[in-house]
């Protein structure tokens, strides 16, 4: 008798009914402003690497929606006149932002705390040209968020940049691009 005392009362049945419906309750949106985004670029001899800790990212559960974006002049390669020159062939005063728009398309399950292999598939877009691409990471919830974690490789000819370089030797036009971050929960409204 005193169990349905208690259960009658507006919030016992409203906390009966977040734990019988599931994801109700349960963070869908999560994001963040300060991923971690990097890429390597080789020429003979040399390679090099350029970072951004100003990587903006969203993941909807709920839609399976994956956005990602980085302000190109944010990149650093340690070296001021590599980023000057950098800056210019991305032309970064014309084309900022180089982004990510897609959805999740392989199953991702909440429930697990053990990072998980995922694909999305969607439109990498730099230098005014957007292309379709596939890319697999891994992406892991934790009692913080979500940490997500990709790489994969884009050809810079393809997005009408030109490798630069001095005299014969030329930057590889393939460039290897990793980001990792952890987006927090929000609130839905």
């Amino acid at each position: 008798m005193e169990l349905l005392k208690r259960l009658s009362t507006p919030a016992s049945i409203l906390l009966t009914l977040l734990w019988l419906v599931p994801g109700v309750g349960e963070a869908q949106v999560y994001k963040t402003e300060s991923g971690h985004a990097e890429f390597r670029s080789e020429v003979p001899l040399h390679s090099f690497t350029g970072t951004s800790d100003h990587l903006v990212g969203l993941i909807n559960l709920a839609d399976s929606t994956v956005d990602f974006y980085i302000d190109l002049n944010t990149l650093d390669t340690g070296i001021n006149k590599r980023d000057r020159d950098m800056k210019e062939t991305l032309e970064t005063d014309k084309f900022p932002f180089a982004e990510f728009f897609g959805k999740l398309v392989s199953d991702f399950d909440t429930s697990s705390s053990e990072p998980q292999n995922v694909t999305v598939k969607g439109e990498f877009g730099i230098h005014g040209i957007t292309r379709q691409v596939q890319i697999d990471g891994t992406l892991q919830k934790t009692d913080r968020g979500l940490i997500v974690k990709a790489d994969w490789v884009i050809d810079i000819e393809n997005y009408d940049i030109e490798p630069p370089g001095i005299l014969f030797y030329r930057v590889e036009k393939e460039q290897d691009i990793n980001i990792e971050a952890l987006l927090t929960p929000t609130e839905q409204g």
